[in-house]
């Protein structure tokens, strides 16, 4: 009879460069490892390395065996695998997701084999991390020449009108022995559930008299009726073990089972997704492969752990961005009762990085869907197939039309019934194309595009509209930056808000509006956010190491956002919650933003027991649905109390004010596992003060000791700016808490584990890992060992930097300047240097105020500066430290005001940020980097420009947009529509579009910008600019005009427009800050002049006394240019250094002079 078997163990690994052979490979050590495996999640600093996988592993193969069909299962490789046998190719597959069987029947002999892997990663492939490896379970089938056809059995279930259910069950059956009669091959079904079953058989249609040939295939059809079954729903989601077998001559050759769910699905253009006769909105996530510190090596338990957070948020739907799946996803849909949107592709033909799958694409998407289709069709929990994500073949021109209905061929050839329809996820709705691509599948997916669906409702009533991916607003656990109003994207410490001003330019603005704008279109079936989890890669919008649009971090830790999709996606009379904003630690006068989320109608803020204010929650139609407050900090307690209709409180949530840690708490997520080798116990790590209040900003460093029947095989704290290896015993926390991963051994017993920081006492916590029999095919030999003490890390990081104002925090012309005091937190913190700035809202640095040195104290670490006033409005005085890393990973902040100081000027030939800009048409979007997203059409303007008496005329500007067509900008001098504004030029932007990534373009304008202006910009669409600068001559060395020079000294010469004309007796003309770093031997001098001959002194001056050299400057008897100027280099006696130069004119001259350059 047929046998399937976890074949997951004794495979040993060997990674090499690209262009190694198999031989070559073979030759070099390998070392065991466990599958599923990924090779490149073992070091953070290099997780996108080009290279090699070689997997081998030795088997045996009996007589007996050899007269069987024996197939390699492989649930992923990722990616471009090949698989030999005995040295021998056996079968190749291209794409890293999708499962595949190598048949070994031909390669194989009886006794000792050997089987190899061959894996390549090149970088880049994708658009996220995708790690690489054998990166889910492998399993070895042995079949009977008779047997069933991997994945070759289709079920179908429907509800007849009569309220009975109709089970159809495709049996496909394949004869790789000698010639049969058909007769005697009979296939049966079996549904069971809680102890009762039916059972129904039949045979290959006309077998009677049919002989079953070698090497044929055939099919059986099965259907059972059943009345009043229990509904799979999801809240309840009841399944039946449907199971096949097989007979030749009454004897069993195979047997089969799965999990099916009786439902009824349906899909309406005006109502949405329609369950077992209700509506239900989607309330979806997006969710990337990888399970962080693990990477992508699939754990069943690891994803269990992820379903049942996301099910406490209020989730009902994934969505298997941007792939196939591992099987048991699918599995623990079934089992927990989520709708997924199981999605297969992120590119067609046109590729999206260089060595991504559309090099494969062509020849193996037929494959690569009827690989999808067939093994996850019969699934209950799926209710789409996905074909692709943002794809541009459906935007470029209709040959994406043909793949769209190509790949919705391949998918209705092995679903014919249609058991889910076929979708794509879009973000070019907008557009006409891929319009006509959502035409052809009806169930359309926007991304980002929810704007369009009144439109495109009325325009298309028969499309069923949903959100395929929205949101992608930014989130750092447990970081905030002040005033919420301030939009911000990008930060000094590569973090991003979480008090919900942080969001992509392409996303939802906050996830207020993501929810109501979801909410308020009835005929949507609901969204799939970006993301539940963030994921490994796509650090948006930085280059640290994950990203940040999770609404809980790579280790698992709930986000504020978080809980305000809790607050409007679960229902307050089964789970009421109320959930408060942020922790309470800040320096004391600080205006603090305090947010309240809950499901409840009202919210009640007090702070130190005296109340705030109450908020009513309209949860149906309410756009603002936090409470939110302004509260000047003080140390204490802040709680916000929920009531329901009748004012009865019914949720509490309470932020204390906390000092430094002082003990450890260590909490394991369960207290005992299975000893097989899989299970996992995720255990949480945080710390308290002394009054046992949490510490919720705690970072210090922990390491933590596993022994016994566990073994660590990773730690995690969800910084995407910590890069810190996933596979180690040291770690520090993040905002308040660390993830220790255990695994469970193959051996039962107690799992003992110690946790240590530097001036803490040890926690020691037991587990228990129970005896579940014998574990075949698993291997659990990865275990982070512990390191010498020696070794260890040593650091207290500063965990807060207390900062006041010593005096008042509004300067004036009469009061200038303050003292600003900062106190390190823990006193004993390992790290003292700090970084002072002074910044806008949106952490650009400010031209408004400067920081002067003040007084140091050792114990306690105080540092005093002085904060200088030279401008009006906000100063944000940042005090930050690197905390022993190369960047800032800390910030504190207080905040003063200058009234009376006028506007501060713009240096133009130091970069000036976007968001630094001081006029606007239209309040631009924040952009990427501290850039700005101006609307189209309307200008930005940055007043007070001081360019100085040289100006500038080059302009770069580092602009990002995804067009990929050259656009127009236009540069004026002024504010357009002013009186006075000028149009300088008009520049083309042409650099091909690189996602993500500012690109500098400089231009050379007809035009210098000079002294003190205003500067603006119009672009003719929405783009990113991240700012401007201009180039810096060096004076000494540019074409100087006579008209800009520093002082005029006598009275015979007439002004003009960049000339100075008639000079006559004893003028003298100044020109400062000549600094002649590279030396002077010439100048050349653009004049004209009735006379035959000038005299001009040019005189060098610097403290160390006068230098004079001539230049005697000879008229032309004939003269080319129309005005009559003309240029004459002169020789000199070479000068070096800082000098003042005058030019003078000595009695007898009459000369116009233009402009002169030294070289």
């Amino acid at each position: 009879m047929n046998k399937t078997v976890l074949w997951d163990d004794g495979w040993c690994f060997k990674k090499t460069s690209l262009g190694v052979t198999l031989d070559e490979a073979l030759d070099e050590k390998f070392n065991a490892v466990d599958i599923p495996h990924d090779w490149l999640i073992y070091d953070t600093n290099n997780l996108y390395e080009s290279s090699i996988g070689w997997y081998k592993k030795k088997f045996s193969v009996s007589k007996e065996e050899l007269c069987k069909k024996l197939i390699v299962r492989f649930g992923a490789v990722y990616m471009d695998s090949t698989v030999y046998v005995n040295g021998r190719a056996v079968c190749e597959w291209k794409y890293g997701y999708s499962t595949f069987d190598a048949d070994i029947t031909e390669y194989v002999h009886e006794g000792d084999n050997e089987i190899v892997v061959k894996a390549v990663y090149q970088c880049p492939n994708t658009r996220w991390y995708s790690g690489a490896g054998i990166i889910r379970d492998v399993y070895f089938m042995t079949l009977e020449p008779l047997h069933v056809v991997p994945d070759g059995t289709y079920v179908r279930v429907r509800k007849n009108d009569d309220g009975t259910w109709h089970v159809k069950c495709s049996v496909e059956i394949e004869n790789s022995g000698h010639d049969i009669s058909a007769g005697d091959v009979q296939a049966g079904l079996t549904l069971s559930h809680a102890g009762s079953s039916v059972f129904t058989f039949g045979r290959m249609a006309g077998s009677e008299t049919a002989v079953f040939e070698s090497g044929a295939k055939g099919s059986v059809e099965l259907e059972i009726t059943i009345d009043k079954p229990l509904i799979w729903d999801i809240d309840e989601p009841n399944l039946y073990e449907c199971s096949v077998s097989l007979k030749y001559k009454d004897e069993v050759q195979h047997e089969e089972s799965q999990k099916i769910g009786f439902c009824t699905k349906e899909y309406s253009p005006e109502n949405g997704f329609i369950l077992n006769g209700r509506k239900v909105r989607l309330n979806g996530v997006c969710e990337h492969h990888d399970n962080g510190c693990l990477g992508a090596a699939f754990n069943v338990n690891a994803f269990r752990r992820k379903l049942n957070k996301l099910r406490k948020m209020g989730v009902n739907a994934v969505r298997t961005s941007h792939n196939m799946p591992a099987k048991e996803v699918l599995e623990l849909a079934d089992e927990m009762g989520f709708l997924v949107d199981c999605e297969a592709f992120d590119m067609w033909e046109l590729p999206k990085t260089e060595f991504d799958y559309a090099r494969f694409f062509v020849d193996w998407a037929d494959k690569d869907v009827a690989s999808w289709i067939r093994r996850d069709r019969n699934h209950v929990s799926v209710i789409m197939w996905s074909i692709g994500n943002e794809i541009y073949d459906t935007h470029r021109d209709e040959h994406g039309q043909e793949i769209t209905r190509r790949l919705t061929g391949y998918v209705r050839e092995h679903d014919p019934e249609c058991n889910a329809p076929v979708t794509i996820g879009s973000n070019y709705m907008p557009w006409e194309n891929a319009q006509k691509c959502a035409d052809i599948v009806k169930l359309a997916g926007y991304n980002y595009a929810e704007k369009y669906y009144e439109q495109h409702h009325k325009e298309h009533p028969d499309w069923i509209i949903y959100g395929s991916e929205t949101a992608s607003t930014l989130q750092s656990r447990g970081i905030y930056k002040f005033p919420y109003e301030q939009r911000i994207l990008c930060d000094d410490d590569e973090q991003c808000s979480s008090l919900g001003n942080c969001s992509t330019n392409w996303g939802a603005k906050n996830t207020e509006y993501c929810i109501t704008m979801d909410r308020d279109a009835n005929y949507s079936m609901g969204q799939f956010i970006w993301t539940g989890f963030d994921y490994i890669g796509e650090p948006t919008p930085y280059q640290t190491k994950n990203s940040y649009f999770g609404q809980l971090d790579t280790a698992g830790f709930e986000k504020d956002t978080y809980y305000i999709y809790q607050a409007e996606w679960t229902d307050y009379k089964k789970a009421p919650m109320v959930h408060v904003l942020p922790y309470w630690d800040f320096s004391e006068g600080e205006v603090v933003d305090v947010r309240v989320a809950s499901n409840a109608p009202k919210v009640e803020l007090f702070l130190n027991g005296r109340s705030l204010g109450t908020y009513d929650i309209d949860h149906e139609h309410g756009k603002e649905l936090l409470a939110h407050y302004k509260v000047e900090y003080e140390p204490g307690v802040v709680e916000a109390v929920a009531y329901d209709e009748s004012g009865s409180v019914i949720a509490r949530d309470v932020k204390k004010s906390f000092s430094d840690a002082v003990k450890l708490i260590v909490t394991p997520e369960c207290t005992s596992i299975k000893a097989d080798g899989r299970e996992l116990v995720y255990v949480d790590i945080s710390a308290v003060d002394k009054d046992g209040n949490p510490v919720e900003n705690a970072n210090n460093r922990v390491h933590v000791k596993v022994s016994g029947a566990g073994r660590l095989v990773g730690m995690d704290n969800g910084d995407s700016t910590d890069f810190d290896q996933y596979k180690t015993d040291s770690r520090r926390m993040f905002s308040g808490k660390l993830l220790a991963v255990i695994a469970a051994k193959t051996e039962p017993g107690e799992i003992k584990l110690e946790v240590s920081a530097e001036g803490m006492d040890t926690v020691a916590v037991s587990m228990e890992a129970l005896a579940c029999g014998k574990m075949t095919g698993v291997s659990a030999g990865e275990n982070i060992s512990a390191m010498d003490e020696a070794d260890a890390d040593i650091e207290i990081p500063v965990r807060n930097i207390r900062m006041k104002v010593k005096g008042s925090r509004v300067l004036s012309p009469d009061n200038t300047q303050v003292e600003i005091e900062a106190e390190l937190l823990p006193h004993n913190a390992t790290y003292k240097e700090l970084i002072w700035k002074v910044t806008n809202d949106a952490g650009v640095e400010s031209n408004g105020a400067v920081i002067e040195d003040g007084e140091v104290s050792e114990v306690p670490y105080i540092v005093k500066k002085v904060l200088k006033a030279v401008g009006d409005g906000k100063h944000n005085v940042r005090c930050c430290t690197r905390n022993g890393r190369e960047k800032i990973s800390l910030i504190s902040q207080i905040s003063l005001t200058a009234e009376g100081l006028g506007m501060a000027e713009f240096n133009p030939y130091e970069f000036v940020y976007g968001t630094l800009y001081t006029s606007a048409e239209v309040e631009p979007a924040v952009g990427q980097d501290r850039g700005i997203v101006p609307k189209g059409g309307t200008y930005i303007a940055f007043e007070k420009v001081n360019f100085g008496k040289n100006g500038s005329d080059e302009i770069t500007l580092p602009v990002y947009e995804l067009n990929n067509k050259p656009f127009p900008i236009q540069i004026w001098k002024g504010i357009p529509g002013q009186d006075g504004a000028e149009l300088v030029d008009t520049v083309i932007y042409d650099l091909p579009s690189i996602w993500a990534t500012y690109q500098e373009k400089t231009y050379k304008l007809p035009e210098r910008f000079k002294g003190v202006c205003t500067v603006s910009f119009v672009a003719d669409h929405d783009i990113n600019i991240k700012g401007f600068s201009f180039k810096k001559y060096e004076r000494a060395y540019d074409i100087n005009y006579a008209v800009d020079n520093d002082g005029i000294y006598g009275d015979t010469y007439t002004l003009g427009a960049d000339s100075i004309t008639s000079i006559g007796n004893n003028v003298a003309l100044t020109y400062n800050d000549m600094n002649f770093t590279h030396g002077m031997h010439k100048i050349t001098i653009c004049g004209r002049s009735v006379l035959e001959k000038n005299t001009i002194h040019v005189r060098f001056a610097n403290e160390e006394g006068t230098e004079n050299r001539i230049a005697e400057f000879i008229m032309p008897h004939t003269v080319e240019s129309g005005d009559g100027y003309v240029e004459q280099s002169f020789e000199l006696e070479d000068i070096e250094g800082s000098y003042s130069v005058n030019l003078v004119f000595l009695p007898g001259c009459n000369f116009d002079l233009k402009w002169f350059r030294f070289e």
